[in-house]
């Protein structure tokens, strides 16, 4: 799929099983999940980067594994480096002996060391075929501000029904089965659709897509991303934006809880603002939201970063989407996060000491691992 498959006729009128609920605090967000599952009547899907014994991950164990005891089915894949001690060797055993099916995406193998490297970065919950949600959120005490406080996460997640919650059903599936390069059945009159990285025509889907949104791109494009570290050809579309005359505003946050990442994103600040990239700083609090929104009339959410492990190593799932309404609400949450930020001089970044330009080097010599 590319974007221009997706730019067909909207619906005349939105029905309630179209409208995409929006998630920016995780305590509404984990809520929202519990309910459903613990409403669920015949299955529960769920695959997530990290999976945390703490409070909120307890929360969501005891549910599953009280669904699991109830008879339905309970599937909950995990990533084995992103779950690493958080997850095994309380929360598992326990998940496990409740019937859960519970799997660990790439654990550790020594015939086959590099596929650790690979990770599976999806966060996802598929209930009875119905329900879905997707977006940045992990299951950890980080997102919620009823266990971490008012320095907790600052994310974006989504809900659906309908068609969509079908295509996450059948993508779940897919990927359980090892069917890594599904894609969904599409219907040419929906707004939206999901979007896997790793397909049978390209490995670098997710890349494809933000190569459309920036070379389609009139008027504007908006970015968030917790972990900015795009490769040579993403640089150079969205360079190639501004000289058309596109707005291109970018958001990361101020602060990252992967230093290095932040040292290979300052790597390359100095191109993008002489170039006329607006880059701007979140400052209250670590920013993990990854959204896009071009010219008001597109826009996509979902797992993936725009780094080096997102665009070509991790598999990552995004929503697509040209849905007036949702796209206006993106924007609007762009906006009001933008009141928040700092932004970055491009004079004084010309200016900045040898220190951070060491750092810098340092970062972007480790972007495709970090």
């Amino acid at each position: 799929m590319t974007i221009s498959r997706v730019s067909n006729a909207l619906p005349a009128q939105q029905a309630d099983d179209d409208f995409i609920e929006l998630y920016t605090e995780g305590d509404e967000l984990f809520d929202a999940m519990l309910a459903k599952i613990t409403a669920a009547k015949k299955r529960v899907w769920m695959e997530t980067y990290i999976f945390a014994d703490d409070e909120v991950g307890q929360r969501f164990a005891q549910a599953l594994a009280e669904k699991a005891e109830a008879g339905v089915e309970v599937r909950l894949l995990v990533d084995a480096w992103g779950s690493l001690f958080q997850f095994y060797r309380t929360l598992g055993p326990m998940l496990k002996a409740a019937g859960v099916n519970l799997r660990h995406f790439h654990r550790w193998y020594w015939r086959e060391p590099f596929r650790y490297n690979r990770r599976d970065h999806r966060k996802l919950l598929v209930v009875d075929g119905e329900s879905a949600f997707l977006g940045g959120f992990n299951i950890h005490r980080q997102s919620s501000q009823r266990y971490y406080g008012a320095k907790r996460w600052r994310d974006t997640h989504a809900s659906f029904k309908g068609a969509l919650a079908l295509q996450a059903d059948e993508l779940f599936d897919a990927f359980w089965r090892g069917d890594k390069k599904r894609l969904p059945q599409e219907n040419k009159q929906e707004s939206s659709v999901l979007v896997p990285n790793q397909t049978r025509s390209s490995r670098r889907r997710i890349a494809c897509i933000y190569a459309d949104f920036l070379g389609g791109a009139k008027q504007q494009v908006c970015l968030t991303t917790p972990y900015f570290v795009p490769d040579y050809h993403t640089q150079k579309t969205l360079i190639s934006a501004v000289k058309r005359g596109v707005e291109v505003r970018l958001l990361v946050p101020s602060a990252s809880d992967v230093r290095l990442a932040r040292w290979a994103a300052n790597a390359v600040y100095a191109s993008l603002l002489d170039a006329g990239v607006k880059i701007y700083e979140y400052q209250p609090r670590m920013l993990h939201a990854k959204v896009a929104i071009a010219d008001g009339q597109w826009a996509t959410l979902g797992t993936a970063n725009l780094d080096y492990r997102s665009l070509l190593q991790n598999y990552e799932l995004n929503l697509v989407s040209r849905d007036p309404d949702l796209c206006h609400r993106l924007q609007a949450q762009f906006e009001s996060d933008l009141t928040e930020a700092t932004p970055v001089c491009a004079t004084r970044w010309r200016q900045r000491r040898w220190i951070p330009r060491l750092a810098e080097f340092l970062g972007w010599s480790v972007r495709r691992w970090l």
